[in-house]
């Protein structure tokens, strides 16, 4: 059963007194009246992490990508809760002393701060994190309209070039193996959008499954498709150097998630804004395609407007 299957036909109904809990189809809990803006992710290892030999990179990994849920919806993250379980062995004193060091770091990067959490013996590794914020309002998915122009921040896909290098399913010279283990571990998400995203955006989401996976989130609850542009899409210098030495496909790697960059639309009037913004911020904001009517299928064509094949379209929960 796909997670999201799931969650309509076991628990979306649970949450219908809630307004707060948006249906349960947002990144996000909102309650506007106190102006409260919560996040829970939960990450196991094997799944949301290869090994835990280096707690202080999974560490700042799994904070990144929490608070990266409230960044995309305007909000600036403030507090954070740590939940973890392990033994004895992922939780020794040496391990313990770079995750808290880690954390500390994280913490004066974003200006977060530690604020509560649990810890239980397990021989199963997981961490749950919970991000708190506050906010008037927020960019709620599902508000893309017909001739939005599609944007994404910085590149996409050094992430999942770094996850390869991890799994040595790819050959790299030792500069650019830990450039991409770096992007994968510690994504640079864009906390300097957060106080300017609502100037210009109708609906965002933060891209964890895929640009593909998470634009259809994004939109899901409407009758709208999309129109993308291959060439558009925005990866790094590294990336390309390695696409194109090795001859592989850049459909594949902006495809497979754990990007945490902020992907919204926006209506044609406001690109000079963005524009400015992306300026004045130092923050890379692409344009990447349209929303369309639902009657025209969503699809990615190349550079002579040829559309794509998809094989894999993201990361998906079944269950």
């Amino acid at each position: 059963m796909h997670e999201f299957e799931l969650i309509k036909n076991y628990f979306q109904k649970l949450s219908k007194k809630s307004p707060s809990a948006l249906n349960l189809n947002d990144d996000v809990f909102f309650d506007k009246k106190n102006r409260l803006v919560i996040s829970v992710d939960t990450y196991t290892e094997g799944n949301h992490f290869i090994n835990f030999k280096k707690p202080e990179l999974v560490i700042k990994k799994i904070i990144r990508s929490s608070i990266s849920d409230l960044i995309c919806k305007g909000v600036q993250p403030k507090y954070y809760f740590i939940s973890g379980s392990g033994n004895k062995k992922s939780f020794s004193k040496s391990n313990l002393s770079k995750i808290t060091k880690s954390l500390n770091q994280e913490q004066n990067k974003y200006k977060i701060l530690l604020s509560g959490g649990d810890t239980v013996f397990s021989n199963k590794l997981s961490f749950t994190i919970t991000s708190i914020g506050y906010a008037n309002n927020i960019i709620y998915r599902n508000k893309a309209k017909i001739n939005d122009d599609i944007y994404v921040s910085g590149n996409l896909g050094d992430s999942y070039l770094g996850l390869l290098a991890l799994k040595n399913k790819l050959k790299l010279n030792h500069r650019l193996r830990k450039y991409f283990i770096n992007q994968y571990f510690m994504p640079n998400i864009q906390l300097k959008l957060t106080n300017q995203i609502k100037k210009f955006a109708n609906t965002s989401i933060d891209i964890s499954d895929g640009l593909l996976a998470d634009l259809d989130k994004m939109i899901n609850n409407q009758k709208l498709s999309y129109k993308l542009f291959l060439d558009d899409i925005p990866i790094s210098n590294n990336l390309k150097k390695i696409i194109d030495l090795k001859k592989l496909s850049k459909i594949n790697f902006i495809s497979n998630g754990d990007d945490y960059q902020v992907l919204f639309t926006a209506s044609k009037d406001k690109i000079r804004i963005i524009k400015k913004i992306a300026s004045n911020s130092r923050v890379k904001l692409t344009k990447i395609g349209s929303i369309q009517r639902y009657i025209k299928k969503s699809s990615i064509v190349d550079h002579k407007n040829r559309e794509i094949s998809l094989k894999n379209k993201g990361y998906f929960h079944q269950f």
